[in-house]
Order: C-alpha cells, then structure tokens, then sequence
C-alpha cells in the first residue's frame, strides 16, 4: 500500500459493490457522476473508486466468460465482499441499501423513492414493504445496467417500456428473488408473453415462440411482434448472463410449446 492511502473497510466496499451491480460496466470511471458522488461521501478519489469497481469486475464470472479480466489485484476483502453477495443475494442487496441510505444520511424510504403515503406508519408490515419495494427497485437497477438498458429481445432502449423481469418467479424462488442472473430485460409486451409461457429462451439463448399464438385472429400482429424473432439469439448482457439452470426450467415448467 502506497503511503497515505489507507484500507478499504467492509461498508465501503458493501456501498462498492452496491454501485458497481448497479452501473453499466462501460460507465465503471471516474468521470461517473455516480463513481464522483460514492467517492465524496468516502472522502476517496473518483480514480480509487474507479478503480475498486473494475476490482469486482475481475471477479464477476459473466465477464470471465466473455473474456474480459477487470484489474487483477483485488484483495482478499474484495473477494470475500463478493462472494457474501453471490450466496446471498435475498439479504445483502437490502443491506447494502441500508448501509447507503445511512452514509448518505437519509432514510432508506427517501433514498429509494418511497412515499409515505404508502406505507404504515411503523411495525413490521412497514418493514416488509419497506424491504419489498427497496429489492425491486435495486432488482430493476441491477438488470436494466446489465442490459445497458436494453430490451434483449427488440433492442429498444427506452426504460419506460422496459421490464426486468424474472425467469424464475418472484414468488417460487426467494433465495434467487434478487440474482441478477434470474433477471431479464425486455419490453413489457415480451415480458408479458415470457411469465405466460407463450415464450421461452433456450439455454443456447434463442428465443422460442409458442405455437398456441399461432391460433390467434391477427396472424400479421403476432408474425410482426412474435415469430419474427423466433430462432434469433437474444441481446446477451454485459454482466449477469442468464443463469442456464433458471432457463431449463422455464423452458420444461412454464413454456407452451
């Protein structure tokens, strides 16, 4: 360690990694207003935040896969932060969002948009909507940046339409409610027609279209919108591929072939 610089504790490295899941990996530098923001609150360097993202970014095995190596000197620290996050995605995302809202001396509700309005005023009702509503907001930022907010179906790029879904339901798998390799983004017509069974993606990652929408009175709608992407790859993420497992069972419980 270079003289003057000084560890990286735990909580930093939990609002890190809070930040990288949620920044597309072309955005992980230090003119980042994000990256600027993190490393103020820190009293760090936008280059030392930088470049602890790109840190994880060596560890993150979707990027392995694509050949991608991130800086190579991350530490044990870094390693250990990191994997506490892939064997508990249902408990440290929301952690880290309380770690954040406390550094950022606010309260988690204001931090993440909550109105008051719609929540009890305190017990643990409130507590589990509160805990709810924090995971699908962090859930959406997480995959839509995977995705560099993409429909990966289409190609469209405008958030409003898009949805990031799960392959494996919500309500089915609690202990993957919040892995972003569960998670998929696509338009909401898609996304609609993909929890419904009426498409799937193959474990090669190719879109299959049920023949049950074939049967439907507005065969040009459904060509155009449907079977025109049928047997094409679709857009794969930076991060986060879709974890292969997940798309088996899609593709064997929930597609109608």
């Amino acid at each position: 360690m270079k003289p003057g610089q000084r560890l990286w504790t735990r909580e930093e490295l939990i609002l890190a990694i809070n930040l990288y899941f949620k920044t597309p990996f072309g955005k992980l530098h230090y003119h980042n207003p994000d990256i600027i923001h993190l490393a103020g609150l820190l009293d760090r360097t936008a280059g030392s935040v930088a470049f602890k993202l790109v840190n994880f970014a060596s560890l993150d095995p979707s990027l392995k896969a694509r050949g991608i190596k991130g800086a190579s000197n991350s530490s044990k620290l870094d390693r250990e932060i990191w994997n506490e996050f892939y064997q508990h995605w249902d408990t440290l995302p929301f952690e880290s969002e309380v770690i954040r809202a406390k550094t950022e001396h606010t309260t988690i509700e204001k931090l993440n948009n909550i109105s008051e309005d719609e929540l009890p005023k305190e017990g643990k009702e409130r507590e589990r909507l509160v805990k709810t509503r924090v995971n699908q907001s962090l859930f959406r930022k997480m995959v839509l940046s995977s995705y560099n907010s993409t429909c990966c179906i289409t190609g469209i790029q405008q958030p409003e339409f898009l949805i990031a879904g799960h392959i494996r339901p919500w309500g089915l798998d609690e202990g993957n409610r919040m892995n972003p390799r569960n998670g998929i983004s696509m338009n909401a017509l898609h996304d609609k027609a993909f929890e419904n069974g009426l498409m799937t993606i193959l474990p090669d990652f190719t879109i299959k279209i049920s023949s049950l929408l074939k049967s439907k009175n507005n065969p040009q709608a459904v060509t155009e919108y449907f079977f025109k992407y049928e047997n094409k790859k679709i857009i794969l993420p930076d991060r986060f591929l879709p974890e292969i497992s997940f798309l088996e069972y899609h593709n064997q419980e929930r597609f109608k072939p």
